[in-house]
């Protein structure tokens, strides 16, 4: 890792799945040695949240989450409660765990009943209202829904969009309430203007950077399996969306990170 070089932070992948280069471990370390120093590995249901409270036990830059994903959410919200049912503030420090998510609704798919989605989403809301914790969000085809299952329970203190794929009104109502909005690998995409506006919309202290990996590698590796290794791929779309130097986009979206996720900032 070059010490002059632009840092960033993958603040959502899931380098458990067997499709990632290197596997876990490996993805980590390729990872830092392309600048990326800080990685949150995401939980979609109780078997996932194991195993990313696993990757981020054995490394010093990773952290983790506990969710249930929309497509997910049939299998009950009690599967994933456990992880964190009864933990203090210390107890959640130690476990490096730092949001609660990926949750939300998904009505382009929907692998679980909409209204059993909508109950899911609105118990996790409450978890990481009860926690202190931050809400990563997935929503896709469910925009209006989305906002009304966060504006019935209220806003966690801390929220972020993961993967945003809405346009300029969509980021604006996010903004609006609070909310972060996380680019993905899916911004450099040739059909992604309505992103891109969203992106260039976005004020400067909203702005989050992921890859998903191993899915949505960005451009120019797309169609190949994805790692955190490639997050600056998304920096660099954005810089040029913006027109603002690489290196502020580096900075501020560090900086952010540490805003929306606390406990990697420690």
């Amino acid at each position: 890792m070059s010490g002059s070089a632009p840092t960033w932070v993958d603040t959502h992948c899931h380098v458990y799945d067997e499709r990632t280069p290197g596997g876990a471990d490996g993805s980590i370390a390729n990872a830092l040695a392309h600048d990326v120093t800080k990685v949150i590995v995401i939980g979609t249901d109780a078997d996932t949240t194991r195993l990313a409270l696993d990757i981020a036990a054995r490394h010093h830059n990773v952290w983790a989450t506990v969710g249930l994903h929309p497509h997910d959410a049939k299998l009950g919200f009690d599967t994933i409660a456990p992880y964190v049912s009864g933990a203090s503030p210390d107890d959640l420090r130690s476990k490096r765990i730092v949001a609660i998510g990926e949750c939300g609704l998904d009505f382009y798919y929907d692998h679980s009943d909409r209204d059993v989605q909508r109950a899911v989403f609105a118990q996790q809301i409450a978890l990481a209202k009860q926690l202190d914790l931050t809400l990563v969000i997935h929503t896709r085809n469910a925009w209006p829904d989305t906002f009304d299952v966060l504006d019935a329970e209220g806003m966690p203190e801390r929220t972020v969009f993961h993967c945003f794929t809405g346009d300029v009104a969509e980021a604006r109502e996010a903004v609006r309430r609070g909310a972060w909005l996380s680019f993905s690998g899916i911004v450099t995409f040739n059909k992604a203007d309505d992103i891109r506006r969203a992106a260039q919309f976005c004020p400067a202290e909203k702005l989050l950077t992921e890859t998903d990996a191993p899915w949505l590698a960005p451009v120019p590796h797309r169609g190949k399996e994805n790692e955190p290794a490639h997050v600056h791929h998304i920096g660099e779309c954005l810089a040029q969306v913006r027109g603002e130097h690489l290196a502020d986009i580096a900075r501020v979206t560090v900086e952010n990170a540490h805003a929306a996720f606390p406990g990697i900032a420690r």
